[in-house]
């Protein structure tokens, strides 16, 4: 259950109306709270302090009602920049950063505000009470509305303000980095079990698991992307069971009903059984989406880096300096992982053979984050210099030999194409020069 209630809480936490039905529902508990402080203390604010609460029916009234009016026309303009803003950012960035705006906190909070103020204004204003019979006029209560009004001032100034911080390219890439990176940290090096560092131990488990025979495929039963797994409880489960589990399918991968997710057979300590009925909670530990999501899946934080290079560099948009932006981060992710240790695809409870892990390795990051945009860069002699920068500081994170010759390989092949493509013998002097004065880092 736990993975799905986090996939409920990610929903709800990029959704446009969770947020502002929270507040508005805060509006009703702050309005009912002071009309029954007015109702029911002996606190009389208009003779103490006749300037701030001295405000008869009628005028409270027309206070409240202009303040409502006024905070549910913001309200619509606040919607109508933010749809603007991501009709915006999908035509000229990439359409998969739409999620990064659908689950802005700011976004959210300052269009609940409005919408809270509004519902505030009509609560307040239907125990008004101004005839001779029945006079009422919730003092305080109106003078939070006041208040409120006044925020609301400062909200849409700040909301402006961050609706064109938003816009800019630096923030949208550099949030793209900042989550990729988070993913990066969080999943290398991973804690799933512990690896197995017995040579002997190594090459008898897989031997053992690449055996075909008694494997037990265990389904999908929805369609769409993997987007989380809870590797723990996996672990756990198959030590429970003393069952070995090959995860069949990679982060991110898109999962048809049916598929199979994970295959089952019995561990290395016991023979196998004659039948298997193996239970279908092992599905309760993945999450499965109509999307994809950076959280486990750091290709998808690298792909969405890549769309924007793409996108800069096509014939209509044509952006060089956005282009150039991006590389720079796909070079500072790269660089992170070039960093750290890979987790190995063998994991064990510390002395059992438990999971057959699918891990990315270094050369297939190296490659989505870096292909596309060399192919796409045709003829920019600026992008190609760019791109030789980035591979050489990737290239000065590591030590590794083998994760240096993945990158000078990449190097020689966008010389190459810089060849091929470049039309001006000065700008392909440029890249050579550039080229011999970085091939350090990589040799």
């Amino acid at each position: 259950m736990t993975t799905h209630l986090r996939q409920a809480w990610q929903l709800l936490r990029e959704s446009l109306w969770f947020v502002p039905g929270l507040l508005v529902l805060s509006a009703f508990g702050l309005a009912y709270s002071l009309i029954e402080f007015d109702s029911h203390t002996a606190f009389n604010g208009a003779k103490q302090f006749p300037l701030l609460f001295g405000v008869g029916a009628e005028g409270s009234r027309g206070m409240l009602t202009a303040i409502a009016g006024s905070m549910l026309t913001v309200a619509a303009l606040a919607f109508s920049l933010t749809l603007s803003t991501i009709s915006q950012v999908s035509s000229q960035y990439s359409p998969r950063v739409l999620r990064n705006f659908m689950r802005d906190r700011v976004n959210q909070v300052v269009m609940g505000y409005f919408v809270a103020v509004f519902a505030y204004c009509l609560i307040v204003l239907g125990t008004i009470r101004g005839t001779d019979e029945q006079k009422f006029v919730p003092a305080t209560a109106v003078l939070m509305g006041l208040l409120l009004a006044l925020g609301g001032v400062a909200a849409l100034i700040f909301f402006i303000h961050h609706i064109a911080e938003s816009l800019q390219t630096g923030t949208i890439v550099q949030h793209i980095f900042h989550e990729t990176g988070k993913a990066i940290d969080d999943l290398f090096p991973d804690r799933f079990g512990e690896p197995i560092d017995d040579p002997a131990k190594a090459k008898a488990a897989l031997r053992y698991s690449d055996e075909e025979d008694h494997w037990w495929p265990v389904r999908s039963a929805q369609t769409g992307y993997l987007q989380r797994i809870e590797t723990d409880g996996l672990l756990h489960w198959a030590t429970r069971h003393k069952v070995v589990l090959r995860i069949e399918r990679d982060m991110g991968s898109f999962i048809n009903k049916g598929t199979c997710l994970f295959s089952v057979r019995s561990g290395m300590e016991r023979p196998d059984p004659d039948e298997a009925d193996w239970p279908d909670d092992l599905l309760d530990f993945v999450s499965i989406g109509r999307h994809r999501n950076v959280e486990q899946d750091v290709s998808f934080g690298i792909q969405q880096l890549v769309d924007i290079t793409l996108k800069a560099l096509s014939p209509g948009i044509n952006d060089t300096t956005t282009a150039i932006m991006a590389v720079d981060y796909l070079g500072s992710i790269g660089g992170r992982l070039a960093e750290r240790e890979f987790p190995a695809r063998l994991r064990s409870d510390g002395q059992h053979l438990r999971v057959l892990a699918r891990t990315g390795d270094f050369e297939t990051y190296v490659r989505l984050a870096f292909e596309l945009p060399r192919i796409n860069a045709k003829g920019n002699h600026a992008v190609f210099r760019r791109l030789l920068r980035a591979l050489a500081a990737v290239a000065d994170a590591t030590c590794s030999p083998e994760r240096k010759s993945v990158l000078a390989e990449q190097a020689r092949l966008l010389i190459e194409y810089a060849d091929q493509t470049l039309t001006t013998s000065d700008q392909k002097k440029a890249v050579h020069a550039l080229q011999r004065e970085l091939a350090s880092s990589w040799s």
